[in-house]
């Protein structure tokens, strides 16, 4: 693997030389697969039964081999999640520190593993806005909060300083910012070509920016969860040193596990608790994470769990692509059940008649062709299922059943 000059003399001198021999082994070493299980859905105790559990995220494991997911039901059902395990350590952290109900907030959350772990690992009656500011990526990210089916989960697309505009207060906040992407570069030669030290910088001062924008929006008190998927101290020790001293804030230590192989912080004179994952020493991507408390007194608000949905819909700077309630789509006269019913866990069985789909004729229902049902399916609107599981709806005509998944979800080749 070539890497760029400046990156190798940069963080080989700031691994030290055992680190930086382990991490560049890794490049020779098969990427780890791991999933996360949805808890709201999954109720097969024996989906990866003899898999390897990830310690610091429950109904987590790594895979012995790589399926081929886009072709599993399961996986488009919402009923597990492909995430990589580095990530998953924001369960722990979420677990340990939050015991009640909170306003959260991610704020850029596409693809969606952070936010769809997050409604997971909070507390019941937890409100949670999914934001990403990107508009395509927006897009993805509701698909995601969709299949993991949980109402409690609002979806917006606006950029940082948009929500500081608001009077709305979040317990917890997840700044999982944008970043040279250092901790890619195994599985994304893109991130490899992109990196240079100009970028380092700009990043840096585009993460600060963010976090400047979001910090109004945090209530004295509240978590402040910072990340990054990227290694040097610029865009990680030091800007946890600007959180704490300029915006006002503690850092709180994790709990962690001497196997875990974490690293702490690599920059000199900063001993603050800060948790690092390096490929080669974790069996992960690269991650780093720092937990903050707010100190700093501002201006008061209050955003109760309860009132965050509320509140939230009447700020009308919010871009609300999902408010998390559920209702039938009209065309025209007619009233057309959504996909986010089908994948809801709040959608009363018996509802709608059901028919189940084979493995083959869920991967083509998925690929958004017409099937034929069992004679004796009722006429109109029917939820499809694979193994019980809510795959979405069609339209049942007796001699055909029209399929009414979305065309920009659809799988692309069986």
């Amino acid at each position: 693997m070539q890497l760029p000059q400046d990156f190798t003399t940069y963080t080989s001198a700031l691994f030290g030389k055992q680190r930086w021999q382990r991490f560049m082994q890794s490049f020779d070493e098969n990427v780890p697969v791991s999933i996360r299980l949805n808890p709201f859905k999954c109720r097969d105790s024996i989906l990866f039964s003899g898999q390897t559990p990830i310690p610091w995220c429950s109904q987590a494991y790594w895979l012995s081999e790589r399926p081929h997911f886009t072709l599993d039901p399961l996986l488009h059902a919402g009923v597990y999640y492909v995430q990589e395990a580095g990530s998953l350590f924001l369960d722990h952290v979420l677990r340990e520190h939050v015991t009640s109900p909170v306003s959260a907030l991610d704020l850029c959350a596409a693809p969606g593993g952070k936010s769809t772990l997050m409604r997971a690992a909070l507390p019941p009656g937890s409100v949670l806005i999914s934001n990403e500011p990107d508009r395509r990526r927006a897009n993805i990210l509701l698909e995601n909060m969709l299949k993991q089916g949980h109402p409690d989960a609002l979806v917006t697309h606006n950029f940082p300083h948009e929500f500081s505009k608001t009077n709305l207060a979040f317990d917890v906040i997840l700044a999982d910012v944008p970043c040279s992407g250092e901790g890619l570069f195994r599985r994304d030669a893109n991130a490899i070509n992109e990196w240079s030290l100009q970028n380092v910088h700009f990043c840096q001062e585009r993460q600060r920016k963010i976090l400047r924008d979001i910090w109004p929006c945090l209530r004295q008190g509240g978590l402040l969860i910072y990340s990054t998927c990227t290694f040097n101290t610029q865009e990680n020790e030091e800007n946890v040193r600007f959180i704490a001293e300029e915006l006002g804030a503690e850092v709180l230590p994790v709990s962690t596990q001497e196997h875990w192989h974490l690293t702490g912080s690599l920059l000199t004179g900063f001993q603050q608790p800060v948790y690092r994952f390096i490929p080669g020493l974790t069996q992960s991507e690269g991650l780093f994470m720092a937990i903050l408390r707010k100190t700093r007194v501002g201006p008061e608000r209050a955003t109760l769990p309860s009132s965050l949905r509320e509140q939230a819909k009447k700020n009308r700077i919010l871009h609300l692509l999902s408010d998390g309630i559920v209702t039938e789509e009209i065309k025209g006269k007619e009233k057309i059940p959504s996909i986010a019913q089908a994948l809801s866990i709040t959608t009363l069985p018996g509802t709608y008649p059901q028919a189940e789909l084979t493995l083959e004729q869920a991967q083509r229902y998925l690929h958004r062709e017409s099937l034929i049902l069992p004679p004796d399916t009722p006429r109109g609107f029917v939820l499809v299922t694979y193994r019980g599981y809510a795959l979405g709806f069609m339209k049942n005509l007796g001699e055909r059943a029209n399929n009414l998944y979305p065309k920009n979800w659809a799988i692309k080749k069986l």
